[in-house]
C-alpha cells in the first residue's frame, strides 16, 4: 500500500513538474496585452482589448490602423497565418515534412506563390502602401514576442518573416476553401453524361423543384422521369467502395436582410453566419477600426481574416454587409489534344508549345522534391485518370482574382452604392448581402465575372476551335441585382438565387439543394416582429423541415405490423416519436437521417460503382439525387429499382434494415443513439495530438452539438457557423457577434476560450466591443 502511495505522489509530481515547465515554455509567447512599443507608425496608436479579446484600435491614419491589425493579428495569430499562405502557395512540407508532400504536390500547379509576386507589380500605390504598413506591422508584432509560438517549438522550426505576397496567399487560400474542386464535379458530370442516355443523365441531374428559394421568385420545373427504359447500367450490382451520393453543400454560409419597413428602428437588419471549418483558433478575428479620413471620423466593426488587413463582413454605421458561397460555376475543364510528344497541344491558333515550370518542393528533414507543372494557355494540365487529357480554366488563375477593393466597403454609405462596387473586387465570388441606415437592402454577385461562350457548362468541352472560350469581364451595370424587393427579404444559402438570363450569367457550381435556403425565406415571411433577436433565432433554427416527408413515407410503408415482424418496432418509434429537430437527445433524428442516406446510396449506388469505376465519386455531382429519387418513388417502376430488390417497398424495408443495423453497430443500442453523441463538437488544435498526456487541453470541450445539413443552423462535430453576426448600420448596439473558440491562439491568453462557451450555449454577445480592460500603445520611433 505505501510503494502504491509512494508511486502516486512521484506521478503528481511528474505531472507538476511537466506542467510547470510547459507553463513556463508557453509563457514566453504570450503578449503583454498592456505593453508600450515602439513602432513603424506616423502617429501614436491604441490597441484596446476588452474582457473578451475583442480588439479596438485608434489610429490616424489608416496606414496604421493597418499596420495595428497587423500587429494584433502576429501577436495572437501568426502560426495559423503561416499555415495558411503555405496551404495557398503548396509549401507546408518545409513546415511539416513528408506528411504534407501530397497536399503541396496538389497545390503548386496553381502556382500561387508566382501569381502573388506578379500581382504586387500591378497593385496600386495606395493598396502597396496599405499591404506594406500591415507586413511591417506583422513582423514587428512577432518580433515583440519574447518567444515565437509554442507550435514552432514543437515543429522544431523558426518563423518566417511575412512578406506583402503572403497576404495575397492567404486570399488566394480562400479560393482553394470555397472553389477549390479542381475540375472534380465537371470531370464527374462528364463521365456520367458520357455514360448514359440524354434524357436520363438530365433527370438524374436536375435542379430541384421541391426547394426553391430564389430571390428573383424565378423557379424549375422538374424533369420527369424518362418514358425510356432505365439504362441497363444503372441496374446492374457493381460494387464501389465509397457509395457516397451528392447529398448537401454546407460549405458557404447563410446570410439574409430585412428592409427598414419592418423593423423598429427603420434601419435594415443583416444577419450572416459563414459555415466553414472549424478549429482552434478559429478563423475570424473580431476587430473595431477607428481612423481619420479626410477630415471625417471613420469607424467599422466586425470581422477580420487574419493575414490581411480588411474587415470582411461587418458595418460601417452606413452599411452593413455579409457574405455566403455564390456556389455558381467560376471553372471550366478543358479537353486538350497534345501532339505525339506530348510537348505541345491544339489552341484556335494552331499548335503552341506547353509550357514546363519547374517548382521545388522543400521539404523538413527530406531531400527537395522536383515537380514540373505543364501549363497551357487556359491553365495547369491536371492529372485525371484517363486518357483524354485536361486543362482547367479557373477565375483563381486570372490576374484579376485578387485584390484590395474590398476595403472600399469601409467607407461605401449606401446599399445601391455598394452593389456597383461588384466587378471591381477581387475575392472568390460571393453572394453579398447589404443594409444600409436608410432601410434598403440589396443582393449581387461581389468578384469577377467573365462573360463565357460554352456549349455546356456542367461538362468537359473542347476549346481549340474557337467556340468555346471565355470573355471580359462583365461591367457593373450586367451583374445580376436585387434591389429592395417587394417582399422587404433577401436572403441567400449556397443554393440558386437567381433565373433565367442572369443564371446563364453565373452557371452553377454545385448548389445545394436549397431546403435551408427555403426555410430561412419560409421563416422571414412568417416573422411578426422583425428585429435583432428574431433574425437570431433563425439562424439556430434546426427543425428537420427536409426529413418531414421521409417521417412520413417510413411510418405510411413501415407499419407497426410489419415493423413487429421485422424487428424494426422501436427503430419505427423513436422515429415517430423524436425527429422532428436536430436536437442532441433526439434519437428519432438520428435514425431518420441515417434511414434517407440509406435509401438514396441504395437506389444510386450504381452510379456510384459507375463513377468509381471511371476514377470520379458520385458525391462530385452537381446535383443532389433527392429530386430524382421522390420521382422515381412516385411511379415505383420496376424497371428503375435496382436489381437486386423485388420491388420499392423491398428496397425501403431494406434500406431500414440497413440503417438500423449501422446505428448498432456504432452505438449497441438505439437508446445510445442520440443526435449529441453523433453530433459532438471536435473543434481541436492542430498539434494536439504532438503533446502526450495535456495535449488535448488545446482543444475546446467535446460537446453535443444542435444542427445538422439542410437546415439553417448547419453545425457538424468540426464544420459550421463560423460566427453568428447580426446588425443593423447606425444601430450597432442592439447588434450580435459569436463567433466559436476565441481570440487568440494562446493557450494562456484570456481570450483563448473566451467566445466559446457563448457560441456553443448560443448566447448572443454584443455586437460592439464591451468596457476597456486591456490597453497597448504603439508609440513612432524618436
Amino acid at each position: 500500500m505505501k510503494i502504491l502511495s509512494w508511486l502516486f505522489a512521484l506521478l503528481l509530481l511528474l505531472i507538476l513538474v511537466c506542467s510547470g515547465s510547459l507553463y513556463l515554455f508557453l509563457r514566453g509567447s504570450l503578449p503583454d496585452y498592456n505593453g508600450r512599443y515602439q513602432a513603424a507608425v506616423a502617429d501614436p496608436v491604441t490597441l484596446a482589448r476588452d474582457a473578451l479579446g475583442y480588439l479596438v484600435i485608434r489610429a490616424t491614419e489608416r496606414t496604421d490602423a493597418a499596420y495595428a491589425l497587423g500587429f494584433a493579428h502576429a501577436q495572437e495569430r501568426f502560426f495559423q497565418m503561416d499555415v495558411s499562405r503555405r496551404f495557398a502557395a503548396g509549401e507546408l512540407s518545409a513546415l511539416f515534412g513528408l506528411r504534407a508532400l501530397a497536399q503541396d504536390q496538389q497545390q503548386r500547379p496553381h502556382l500561387f506563390r508566382r501569381r502573388a509576386e506578379q500581382l504586387l507589380t500591378t497593385l496600386p500605390a495606395d493598396e502597396l502602401q496599405l499591404l506594406a504598413a500591415y507586413s511591417r506591422g506583422v513582423n514587428e508584432g512577432l518580433a515583440s514576442l519574447a518567444r515565437p509560438p509554442f507550435e514552432y517549438s514543437l515543429l522544431k522550426a523558426e518563423p518566417e518573416a511575412w512578406l506583402e505576397a503572403d497576404t495575397l496567399l492567404v486570399i488566394y487560400s480562400m479560393y482553394l476553401d470555397l472553389q477549390g474542386k479542381a475540375g472534380r464535379d465537371e470531370y464527374a458530370m462528364t463521365k456520367l453524361s458520357a455514360a448514359l442516355p440524354a434524357d436520363w443523365y438530365q433527370f438524374l441531374q436536375q435542379h430541384s423543384a421541391d426547394w426553391q428559394a430564389a430571390i428573383d421568385q424565378s423557379r424549375v420545373n422538374a424533369v420527369p422521369v424518362p418514358d425510356s427504359p432505365y439504362p441497363a447500367i444503372l441496374r446492374q450490382q457493381l460494387s464501389c467502395s465509397h457509395c457516397a451520393i451528392k447529398d448537401a453543400t454546407d460549405l458557404g454560409s447563410n446570410n439574409f436582410a430585412v428592409a427598414g419597413s419592418a423593423t423598429p428602428h427603420g434601419a435594415a437588419i443583416l444577419a450572416d453566419d459563414m459555415h466553414l471549418s472549424q478549429r482552434v483558433p478559429g478563423i475570424w478575428y473580431k476587430v473595431q477600426l477607428n481612423w481619420q479620413q479626410q477630415g471625417q471620423s471613420r469607424q467599422v466593426t466586425g470581422l477580420s481574416l487574419p493575414g490581411t488587413p480588411a474587415i470582411v463582413v461587418g458595418s460601417n454605421g452606413h452599411i452593413a454587409w455579409g457574405f455566403t458561397n455564390s456556389t455558381a460555376d467560376w471553372h471550366d475543364l478543358v479537353k486538350v489534344t497534345l501532339s505525339e510528344d506530348q510537348q505541345q497541344y491544339l489552341s484556335p491558333l494552331g499548335w503552341q508549345d506547353v509550357k514546363h515550370y519547374q517548382e521545388q518542393i522543400h521539404i523538413k528533414d527530406a531531400p527537395t522534391e522536383q515537380l514540373t507543372v505543364l501549363y497551357t494557355e487556359w491553365g495547369p494540365l491536371l492529372p485525371f485518370p484517363d486518357e483524354q487529357p485536361y486543362a482547367l480554366r479557373w477565375i483563381a488563375h486570372q490576374p484579376y482574382a485578387v485584390n484590395f477593393n474590398l476595403r472600399q466597403l469601409e467607407v461605401t454609405t449606401g446599399a445601391a452604392e455598394a452593389l456597383a462596387l461588384a466587378p471591381t473586387i477581387g475575392i472568390p465570388a460571393q453572394n453579398l448581402l447589404v443594409a444600409d441606415a436608410a432601410g434598403n437592402i440589396g443582393w449581387t454577385v461581389f468578384g469577377p465575372i467573365p462573360e463565357r461562350q460554352l456549349a455546356d457548362w456542367d461538362t468537359a468541352q473542347v476549346w481549340h476551335q474557337g467556340s468555346n472560350f471565355w470573355g471580359e469581364i462583365l461591367q457593373a451595370d450586367a451583374y445580376p441585382r436585387v434591389l429592395n424587393p417587394d417582399s422587404g427579404h433577401l436572403w441567400s444559402a449556397n443554393a440558386r438565387t437567381i433565373g433565367g438570363d442572369a443564371y446563364h450569367l453565373i452557371g452553377n457550381g454545385g448548389y445545394d439543394l436549397g431546403a435551408r435556403g427555403h426555410q430561412i425565406a419560409s421563416s422571414l415571411q412568417q416573422l411578426s416582429d422583425a428585429d435583432e433577436n428574431a433574425l437570431h433565432r433563425i439562424q439556430l433554427d434546426h427543425r428537420a423541415v427536409l426529413l418531414s416527408r421521409w417521417q412520413q413515407l417510413l411510418l405510411t410503408e413501415l407499419s407497426p405490423a410489419l415493423a413487429a415482424e421485422t424487428g424494426l418496432s422501436d427503430f419505427r418509434q423513436y422515429i415517430a416519436e423524436s425527429s422532428d429537430y436536430a436536437a442532441p437527445d433526439a434519437i428519432g433524428y438520428t435514425l431518420l437521417r441515417q434511414f434517407r442516406l440509406s435509401m438514396l446510396e441504395l437506389t444510386f449506388a450504381p452510379i456510384a460503382a459507375l463513377l468509381e469505376q471511371a476514377g470520379a465519386r458520385s458525391s462530385d455531382l452537381k446535383y443532389s439525387m433527392e429530386t430524382p429519387f421522390w420521382l422515381l418513388w412516385q411511379q415505383q417502376r420496376q424497371d428503375t429499382l435496382p436489381a437486386s430488390y423485388s420491388s420499392w417497398q423491398d428496397l425501403l424495408l431494406s434500406a431500414a434494415q440497413d440503417s438500423q443495423q449501422k446505428i448498432l453497430a456504432q452505438y449497441g443500442s438505439l437508446q445510445q443513439a442520440n443526435w449529441g453523441k453523433r453530433n459532438s463538437a471536435r473543434i481541436e488544435h492542430p498539434l494536439a495530438s504532438a503533446i502526450p498526456l495535456l495535449g488535448r487541453w488545446l482543444n475546446m470541450p467535446v460537446t453535443p452539438l444542435a444542427g445538422d445539413s439542410h437546415m439553417p443552423r448547419v453545425q457538424h462535430a468540426a464544420f459550421g457557423q463560423s460566427q453568428r453576426m447580426v446588425v443593423a448600420p447606425g444601430q450597432e448596439q442592439n447588434g450580435i457577434l459569436v463567433i466559436p473558440a476565441g481570440q487568440s491562439g494562446h493557450p494562456l491568453s484570456p481570450f483563448y476560450r473566451a467566445d466559446h462557451r457563448y457560441w456553443q450555449a448560443t448566447i448572443a454577445l454584443p455586437f460592439l466591443p464591451g468596457p476597456e480592460k486591456y490597453q497597448q500603445q504603439l508609440l513612432p520611433a524618436p
